[in-house]
């Protein structure tokens, strides 16, 4: 059996604010296999930021253990062992949408020539072939944010984390934008963990979706999806993807009645 990409233990972190200290995370265990697709969801201030940015060597846990390939978030940063996408875009407006992906790759010393090799790959993996001469101000939010995505893959990390990415997009481009996730995830075979609010989402995504309580924040169900890997949007009309979601709800539930 292959050893997790990501594995926490007994997972807690703690920060220290004027008002006292305030416990993100408590007793977190997980482990993400390669190829999974890991959906974090729960109410606000749960925690799910904060674990995906304890992956990403964006914060320091005060307890317990946490690896990405084997070694310490920071020893994976250092390798680049993932690419992360933010809440919003965050495109730099005075450079082009091929400017704002080449940027990673200018910082890493790549070439020229690998940089614009590069460059026209993922943007024709996140279908914005064609736009690379564009500004962030010229393309919708939907667009912006699939730039942000093409940014992340850039430098071919295997492990792509994603901050609730499309919570700010109304729901017809969200929905499209999670059918090119997933046809995404299928062509290059990531790993991706990717934290939520929206319980359809989670579910129409995932191939395992974890379900977290308000603060001090624990996970109260992982739940492995039977879903078929290939997932039309009206899948989210049959009676299995309805059971999982009634789960999650349920899981959330019991997360605030344990408050």
């Amino acid at each position: 059996m292959p050893s997790p990409i990501i594995s926490a233990r007994d997972l807690d972190l703690t920060f220290q604010t004027a008002d006292g200290p305030v416990h993100a995370l408590k007793g977190v265990s997980l482990d993400i296999e390669k190829g999974d697709f890991v959906s974090f969801i729960g109410p606000s201030g749960c925690g799910k930021t904060t674990f995906l940015r304890v992956m990403a060597d964006l914060e320091q846990p005060t307890g317990g253990s946490l690896t990405v390939n084997g070694v310490s978030p920071a020893q994976a940063r250092e390798a680049r062992a993932y690419g992360y996408v933010f809440q919003a875009a965050g495109l730099y407006p005075w450079r082009t949408i091929g400017g704002n992906i080449r940027l990673p790759l200018e910082i890493m010393g790549y070439s020229k020539a690998e940089q614009a090799d590069r460059v026209a790959r993922v943007l024709e993996l996140v279908e914005l072939a064609g736009f690379e001469r564009k500004f962030p101000w010229q393309l919708s939010g939907g667009m912006q944010q699939r730039a942000s995505i093409a940014r992340a893959l850039a430098f071919d990390a295997d492990i792509l984390l994603m901050d609730e990415p499309f919570g700010a997009l109304d729901e017809i481009v969200r929905d499209h934008l999670n059918e090119q996730l997933l046809s995404l995830w299928a062509r290059t075979e990531k790993t991706i963990g990717f934290v939520t609010h929206s319980i359809p989402e989670a579910v129409y995504l995932s191939t395992k979706i974890v379900v977290m309580s308000p603060r001090p924040g624990r996970i109260t169900d992982v739940i492995e999806s039977p879903l078929p890997r290939e997932r039309p949007l009206d899948i989210r009309d049959s009676p299995e993807f309805l059971e999982i979601a009634h789960r999650v709800r349920e899981g959330l539930r019991a997360g605030h009645m344990d408050e």
